[in-house]
């Protein structure tokens, strides 16, 4: 009785085929190894060049053969019904590991087609870096998983609860010497977060003092700005002064301009930015495709003056109006969450500046009393549609989410396809295979991770199957967790993680440290 040589799949339907039934199945020499041929795609392999129809092969967690491809006896035939395959994306400013090992089929990620995740950021990482990453790697999530170094995080176990001032000589030596502990551990470098507690204290020579040690070890340095508002500009010449003195490559993380005074003045920030890379200073940056931000709303004061009247109407006036400030989250008084500044003054009587002041004051004293449980986020409106279209088509900045798996903003279930539905198929801002760059090969680049983000032999097979013609983001700021449509089926190193609007459990992401990329 002859056997079956190999499985055809039509996104989702197996039907087993006799030899030589469909394709030459059965042509060419007796694999050593059977593997998976993904037939009938249009092939974007993550280098900006043009879709090419073809086929994909891989064995294992790692891609063999691509283009014109026969499947080998056994394999497993998947007929991509003529959709795109991609490298599958990397979220290179990501908060999806809060969590994952509770959740590891990371419905967030995989839906969007995100198959490695960088965490780390703002400042603020799991501490130590060792044991987090062996509890991670424990849990086998869906994703691959990398990490920076937070800037805070070290400042914090240094300075303790002392950090409101300039940390001293021998402080700055003590987070240099945690620093390169969390490198050997596998850091891909140092982040920052410097509009945050504790970070927003730290004086330029601190940061240049790590980012040198970063340096050292072949890292790299990835940074929310000292400002995205009020002092942009002083901001944006802090991290180029640390690329050019430290000698690394330096990352501006979700690059907005986040105040009414600086709409439109993206030409000026690109003109700076040449010049950096021109003078030799390796700067990019990531976006998000949204003109609302998530934090806190603590941030929204840089000097902390939460009783500030003139600051808080000002920051009403030009930073986020009333009904563009959206609160996420509110421990200290749960009705208030899905509600906005405007609303909540309405219903407290009273003006939207003192409402603002008010909130905060009332979430540190919930916070003083309830230590470690919450406190409050906001979702605010800064950006400006114009200026988001410009920043994502810079062609030194890669797409990222700055989402979470549980957040209160969309980003964290759509970033990834709204920039393929509403930037490129909708508005054009884009080239398909451009944007896929932006989402690949570019930012593996940009956070010096290697074999993933191009489709190629030698490469792992983190691939996203999808259709451009349909897909598109359904996440909102009312119902922050819906899946976005048009994703059709998602790998990890070689095994399926998302099926047609299902997680699949594979728990074949891995934790990616530095020291096992080759290439920096």
């Amino acid at each position: 009785m002859r056997m079956p040589c190999s499985r055809r799949t039509v996104l989702g339907t197996v039907v087993v085929l006799q030899w030589g039934v469909v394709l030459g199945a059965c042509g060419g020499a007796p694999s050593a190894a059977t593997g998976t041929t993904i037939t009938n795609v249009r092939i974007i392999d993550g280098t900006g060049s043009p879709a090419v129809a073809g086929a994909v092969r891989f064995v294992g967690d790692s891609i063999v053969a691509v283009g014109s491809v026969t499947p080998m006896r056994g394999d497993s035939v998947i007929d991509g019904g003529g959709l795109v395959l991609a490298p599958g994306f990397i979220d290179t400013h990501s908060h999806h590991d809060r969590g994952l090992t509770g959740s590891p089929a990371a419905l967030a990620v995989v839906s969007q087609g995100v198959t490695t995740i960088v965490a780390g950021n703002d400042g603020d990482h799991p501490y130590p870096l060792a044991a987090a990453l062996d509890a991670l790697a424990a849990a086998r999530p869906s994703v691959n998983v990398a990490f920076y170094a937070g800037h805070g995080t070290l400042r914090e176990a240094v300075l303790g609860g002392d950090y409101r001032r300039a940390a001293r000589p021998g402080e700055i030596d003590s987070m240099a010497v945690l620093l390169q502990r969390e490198l050997d551990a596998g850091a891909l470098g140092l982040s920052t977060g410097l509009e945050y507690d504790p970070g927003i204290y730290s004086g330029r020579e601190e940061v240049m003092a790590l980012a040198k040690v970063a340096a050292r070890n072949g890292g790299r340095y990835i940074s929310h700005i000292r400002s995205e508002d009020r002092w942009f500009w002083e901001a944006i010449d802090e991290i180029i002064a640390i690329g050019r003195e430290a000698k690394l490559p330096v990352q501006v993380s979700h690059i907005k301009l986040a105040m009414v005074p600086l709409w439109g003045r993206t030409d000026s920030l690109f003109a700076l930015l040449r010049g950096a890379r021109d003078s030799g200073v390796d700067i990019t940056a990531d976006a998000y495709p949204y003109p609302y931000w998530q934090s806190t709303l603590t941030v929204l004061f840089p000097k902390r003056d939460f009783d500030n009247r003139v600051e808080a109407e000002k920051i009403l006036r030009e930073i986020a109006r009333p009904e563009g400030l959206l609160i996420g989250d509110f421990a200290a008084n749960p009705a208030y969450k899905g509600k906005t500044v405007a609303q909540i003054s309405v219903m407290r009587g009273e003006d939207a500046a003192s409402t603002l002041m008010g909130l905060i004051r009332e979430s540190l004293a919930w916070e003083q009393a309830h230590p470690g449980e919450g406190g409050e986020s906001v979702v605010a409106t800064s950006m400006d549609e114009g200026d988001i279209v410009k920043l994502l088509s810079w062609e030194h900045t890669n797409v990222c989410s700055d989402g979470g798996l549980d957040g209160a903003h969309p980003r964290g279930f759509g970033a990834f396809p709204r920039v393929l539905g509403r930037y490129v198929r909708e508005q054009r801002v884009v080239p398909l295979e451009e944007a896929i760059r932006k989402m690949t090969r570019l930012s593996a680049a940009h956070v010096g991770i290697t074999r993933r983000g191009t489709i190629a032999p030698g490469q792992f097979a983190d691939l996203v199957l999808f259709d451009p013609a349909t897909v598109m983001d359904r996440a909102t700021p009312a119902e922050p967790h819906l899946v976005s449509t048009g994703i059709a089926r998602v790998w990890v190193n070689g095994e399926v993680v998302w099926d047609g609007g299902t997680t699949v459990r594979s728990g074949r992401g891995r934790v990616l440290r530095r020291q096992e990329q080759t290439v920096r």
